[in-house]
């Protein structure tokens, strides 16, 4: 018997046999529901005969039969009736548990229970919903088939990514139909904030109005995004509306898992708890930074994948050389509990920033995880993990602690026929198209090409994902390879960066000639290039289609 739990109070089954009601009733459950009607299988028991045998047990039943493919929406409505009627935890099946699951989800659906919930709840029982996922949306009730809008090019997400592609195309061809979807009123400049915690910049210069930002011509749905119909060319959106496209570039960006961190969310912004991934945080950040002359600062990173690899690193630098040049360094002990095994993935640029973990004395914490939080208490707790696997928690105080949360795709995106395994939009990494539906294509933090997850990695994706598009629309001269580019400029002190360029497998993709700018060690130009000339690059250039150092190449 196969028991998938839908959540505490329901489980669904394929079809049971008198001699499971048994094991039924010692796993735990109150109830039983039948929803395959009788005689559907030469094999099959009746109703009867299992409504016998679960009342023999003490158990109650309900019989809701259902025909294959014809669940009405009455039919949902009466299901979460009986469901919430019968004792708890209710036991439904039918033949495969598909028509069971069905109902819950339509039921959900009418209930207000937001659909990726619902669609993530199936897919961890192994059950896809695709097929009545516009129906669960639409409060789980039958819409009509007629699209809401319309686009020849549709872009999912407003952020770095999907501006700067929506730009890249028009600047390509001023005639396309584009649309960008993003629920979203503020654009943020988010590689600025590291600089915010840090004291150069304000957080008033990393966000401007996403109207000011969205070229004319383009069409801006301003709802969000909440699931994927691929097979007939639609989006769904909040309110079951529906916006049909030719292509679709999907750039959501990804998902701060706040939550994913006990305790973490209760003392955020206090406590001396902060987060430099956070516009309302990062002058916390300074805040605490300047008012710390003793005591101890911690620095988390969680597992990867995660947004600009090296920012929690940045705000450990720039905080300790605050410390260093104020003369308060020797009284703060600074620790970096990093969850992976190495200070940073490409191994060049170790040795430069090793330098500076000795200067600032930093105790390096590797294969520590942080876990728990108890602000008031001023307490933190990681799990630690060794060289054979085995793990134990580890506890520790401190008086400030920069905390990076984990990061995963979007709900819409983690239960979508677009996901891989993991939850990421599935790209052919070269391309940057999706490998099963050839009109999708992905860039940005949300898509599963192994390259890091940075705005310097969109800038160069971007060009390659509109040329691509248009190619596909026979508009192009070829199609466009990325390879993987990514930067991370690491603050290693107020005034010099350590400006680490790299792609796919690690291997180095150096910008400058090593004359004007060796990355592999402190440059005062790099400072220069992350303060004063890549914010203007960013809202001028990037976010307008203009593609400088960032042209997209073709091979042969």
């Amino acid at each position: 018997m196969q028991i998938k739990n839908i959540n505490a109070g329901l489980a669904i089954s394929p079809q049971i046999t008198v001699d499971e009601i048994a094991e039924i009733k010692a796993a735990g459950f109150r109830s039983i529901i039948c929803n395959r009607p009788d005689g559907e299988g030469a094999d099959q028991p009746s109703y009867a005969e299992i409504a016998k045998a679960a009342k023999k047990a003490g158990l109650e039943t309900e019989y809701m039969p259902i025909v294959p493919g014809k669940v009405a929406d009455g039919d949902a409505v009466k299901f979460g009736d009986i469901v919430r009627d019968l004792p708890g935890p209710v036991f439904a099946y039918c033949r495969t548990g598909t028509r069971s699951v069905t109902l819950w989800s339509l039921s959900e659906g009418a209930g207000g229970t937001p659909l990726p919930e619902i669609l993530q709840a199936t897919k961890r029982a192994g059950y896809d919903m695709s097929g009545v996922v516009r129906r669960i949306a639409n409060g789980g009730k039958t819409p009509t088939d007629v699209a809401d809008a319309s686009h020849d090019i549709v872009i999912i997400g407003g952020g770095a990514a999907g501006i700067s592609v929506a730009a890249s195309l028009l600047s390509r061809s001023d005639d396309l139909d584009i649309a960008i979807i993003d629920p979203a009123d503020i654009h943020y400049y988010q590689p600025g904030w590291t600089m915010v915690g840090g004291g150069i910049f304000t957080a008033d210069q990393t966000a401007k109005t996403m109207a000011s930002l969205i070229l004319p011509g383009i069409h801006w749905i301003k709802a969000g995004v909440t699931a994927f119909e691929p097979d007939k060319n639609v989006v769904i959106l909040d309110g079951c509306r529906v916006v049909k496209y030719n292509r679709l570039i999907v750039a959501p960006g990804l998902k701060l898992d706040w939550n994913g961190i006990e305790g973490l969310v209760d003392t955020l912004g206090r406590n001396g708890v902060t987060s430099n991934y956070r516009y309302d945080l990062a002058p916390y950040t300074w805040e605490l930074v300047k008012n710390l002359k003793q005591g101890k600062a911690l620095f988390t990173q969680p597992p990867m994948p995660i947004k600009c690899a090296g920012a929690p690193q940045k705000a450990l630098y720039l905080s300790a050389d605050h410390w260093y040049r104020g003369g308060d360094l020797e009284n703060i002990d600074i620790e970096f509990y990093n969850a992976g095994g190495v200070l940073f993935g490409v191994k060049e640029y170790v040795p430069a920033l090793m330098e500076y973990i000795e200067k600032y004395d930093v105790d390096l914490k590797f294969t520590h995880n942080l876990i728990r939080v108890d602000g008031p208490s001023k307490t933190a707790w990681f799990n630690k993990t060794d060289a054979d696997g085995n793990s134990e928690v580890v506890e520790t105080n401190f008086d400030m602690i920069h905390v990076v949360p984990p990061q995963v795709a979007p709900d819409f995106i983690r239960v979508s026929p677009l996901a891989d395994q993991a939850g990421w939009v599935d790209v052919d990494q070269n391309t940057l198209r999706h490998k099963e539906f050839e009109n999708i294509w992905s860039l940005g933090d949300v898509m599963n090409a192994p390259n890091a997850k940075t705005a310097a990695a969109a800038r160069k994706q971007a060009p390659v994902v509109a040329n691509n598009v248009l190619a596909d629309m026979n508009k192009g001269a070829g199609v466009a390879h990325y390879d993987g580019y990514g930067s991370c400029p690491l603050t290693v002190e107020r005034g010099k960066i350590v400006l680490a360029e790299f792609g796919y497998g690690g291997k180095l993709l150096p910008s400058f000639p090593t004359w004007l700018i060796d990355g592999q060690k402190p440059s005062r130009i790099s400072w220069l290039l992350k303060e004063k000339i890549l914010p203007p690059i960013y809202w001028k250039a990037m976010l307008r289609g203009k593609e400088w150092m960032a042209k997209p190449e073709i091979p042969n």
